[in-house]
């Protein structure tokens, strides 16, 4: 008799459920903008920016650790075996991913960024199937991801520049690296945690760390409205609530099969940014609708079940 699956299993769950955390994450590039340009954060103050995050974070852990909390019916606090489970996500998922990403952002174009972070695919199937060896490499993921990553490539096309720096290109790199590695390890401990659990004190934790590195950097916030107060609060309730439902997906399906989704991230990024910005020609262009035709074809090529 076969095993009855989890909701989270559900092809079409996991296809409406993925893609509403890329559409949530795309939202946030150009309101990021505009964020900081409401408290007039130029992108050479980088203390600002990582103080700016690090208050977006926090506030995005006491989010979700309210929501877990609501669910449960009781508070949810980490138990001493997952202290250093969540110290280990927050450094890799939240720490490290946005320090070095703010930092190399401000050092390249936007675009290159995208293409850059897309790789962020790769990386954590290399790191899912070759370091944890938690699954196994098919030539339906290597193709699926392939297809993917043309479909980023060819929506920033115009935008492509030759060149490379530590601190632009290689530090937009090394974030990729670290969401792989705290995609992984969010698959492997949710198993034993609750995911929502590990999800809001890691936002918790890396962000208070980072507002207080931005701040001891000399990072200073000023000018705050009822604008930018709501901005604040929509950036941090999408990183509660997309995290949230993309760690509670890796839970109960493979790594390569939600981290897919991801290209679908600068895609959205591209043309909601250009939507609210007032781009509609760049937003709905052939480039982009292609664009997501080569995703949507590289995520069915992954997900689409092998033949026994």
């Amino acid at each position: 008799m076969e095993e009855k699956k989890h909701i989270l299993e559900r092809p079409l769950i996991v296809c409406l459920g993925a893609t509403l955390c890329c559409l949530l994450w795309g939202s946030a590039f150009p309101f990021v903008k505009i964020g900081f340009g409401r408290l007039n954060i130029s992108s050479a103050d980088i203390p600002a920016e990582i103080l700016y995050a690090g208050l977006r974070f926090t506030l995005a852990g006491v989010m979700t650790i309210i929501i877990a909390s609501c669910m449960k019916k009781r508070f949810v606090r980490p138990t001493a075996r997952a202290v250093p489970k969540i110290a280990a996500l927050s450094l890799f998922q939240t720490i490290i991913q946005y320090f070095f990403f703010y930092i190399g952002l401000s050092n390249t174009s936007g675009v290159k960024a995208s293409v850059i972070e897309a790789a962020s695919v790769f990386a954590a199937l290399i790191v899912s199937c070759f370091i944890f060896r938690m699954e196994k490499v098919t030539a339906a993921k290597v193709i699926g991801s392939i297809v993917g990553f043309a479909g980023v490539v060819l929506v920033n096309l115009g935008g492509m520049t030759m060149g490379f720096t530590l601190t632009g290109e290689g530090f937009i790199l090394i974030s990729t690296i670290a969401y792989a590695f705290s995609s992984v390890l969010m698959k492997r401990w949710s198993s034993e945690y609750d995911p929502l659990m590990l999800s809001g004190w890691q936002f918790l934790l890396g962000g208070i760390v980072m507002a207080v590195g931005g701040f001891a950097a000399g990072g200073r916030l000023g000018g705050f409205d009822g604008v930018s107060a709501a901005l604040l609060i929509y950036l941090a309730f999408v990183s509660s609530a997309a995290y949230s439902l993309w760690s509670s997906l890796l839970k109960h399906n493979p790594v390569s099969k939600i981290s897919v989704y991801g290209f679908l991230n600068p895609v959205f990024g591209v043309i909601l940014s250009a939507v609210i910005l007032g781009e509609t020609e760049q937003a709905f262009g052939w480039r982009s609708l292609a664009a997501l035709t080569l995703v949507c074809l590289g995520v069915y090529i992954v997900s689409k079940p092998s033949a026994k």
